[in-house]
């Protein structure tokens, strides 16, 4: 195995070691394979991450083996850096990608996807992203994740957003909004929410916000993804399953499947199609209505659902515990 190669991109030369190291052992991708690739796309990569907080996922060995997550910073970063509260009010920092060179130098630390914050390191407070994530539950497949993001579309031209879709690599799809940065982390999850709440009432044989999984029947909206602190895939990363988190059309959407976009495959496709996010950061939206919808969802007397088990207790949350424990804790 050879020691050490190096790239270059964008006129900077990163050092990678290990080029030969197995990181797809089922595939045969080497880790050289893996920078190669993203080099191609680094263009349409960064700009899903550049100036944002990003988590480093980190393949030690490969992807037969758990990941470690990095959300500090080390002191001898190659990175910028920003400075982060997390959830638990506990400072740090996190590296903040500003050139395509990073890209690689995230590759070269283990990491096959890149997980940014939905803010600027400009203003830590304000999102200027939302993230609808959809999921299939059991019993639906991704033709249904899809005919829930045409929903979606529908939605966000209703109440005049922009959405961005793109293939999870795995089983879902996400759709990314670009905000104007006014509100915060509260409000814009609470405003997924509401939008969530609306998708199904008007598809509730399709779209479920039920947090608890024994609840969820459809293709889940998961609100939470937009809390302080939580991320998502960003697009161009490869997942362990070798497939690409692939910035897709609405127009192809109907037909495409998440096997259509394998790693060694998807350079020919970027050099086809170009970058499908390319244009995203021209179209902030407001979310006023979806606001409007959260005072009118309280109105009726449907407030917050529940957070993640790590996040402290929210103002109006209801309690975190399953309505199947809940029920027999009211029996006993």
């Amino acid at each position: 195995m050879a020691g050490a190669t190096t790239v270059r991109i964008a006129g900077e030369d990163v050092r990678i070691s290990s080029p030969d190291r197995l990181v797809f052992p089922r595939q045969g991708w080497t880790k050289l394979d893996v920078v190669l690739y993203f080099r191609a796309v680094a263009e349409g990569c960064l700009r899903g991450v550049y100036g944002r907080p990003t988590m480093m996922k980190r393949y030690m060995k490969n992807v037969d083996t758990a990941p470690i997550y990095h959300k500090r910073a080390p002191k001898n970063t190659p990175f910028e850096t920003a400075p982060i509260r997390f959830p638990s009010q506990r400072p740090g920092r996190m590296n903040v990608p500003r050139s395509q060179a990073d890209i690689l130098r995230f590759v070269q630390l283990g990491c096959l996807d890149l997980h940014p914050w939905p803010v600027r390191a400009e203003d830590l407070d304000h999102p200027d992203e939302l993230r609808l994530d959809l999921d299939p539950t059991e019993g639906f497949t991704f033709a249904d994740v899809k005919r829930a993001a045409l929903a979606t579309r529908e939605l966000l031209d209703e109440v005049g957003l922009v959405g961005w879709p793109k293939t999870t690599g795995s089983r879902g799809i996400h759709v990314y909004v670009r905000i104007e940065p006014e509100w915060d982390f509260y409000q814009t999850r609470r405003a997924v929410l509401a939008f969530g709440r609306e998708l199904e009432r008007r598809r509730p044989d399709l779209i479920t916000t039920r947090w608890w999984k024994e609840e969820r029947r459809g293709v889940f909206v998961d609100y939470n993804q937009n809390a302080r602190d939580k991320t998502v895939s960003s697009a161009y990363g490869v997942r362990p399953t070798g497939y690409v988190s692939a910035p897709v059309t609405w127009d192809e959407l109907p037909d495409v499947e998440i096997e259509d976009f394998p790693m060694d495959r998807f350079p020919r496709r970027y050099a086809a199609v170009g970058d499908l996010t390319d244009g995203i950061d021209d179209h902030p939206g407001r979310i006023e209505q979806l606001l409007d919808w959260v005072e009118r969802d309280k109105a009726a007397g449907v407030g917050d659902a529940p957070w993640p088990p790590n996040y402290p207790k929210m103002p109006g949350e209801p309690p975190r515990v399953q309505p199947s424990k809940m029920v027999r804790a009211n029996w006993e």
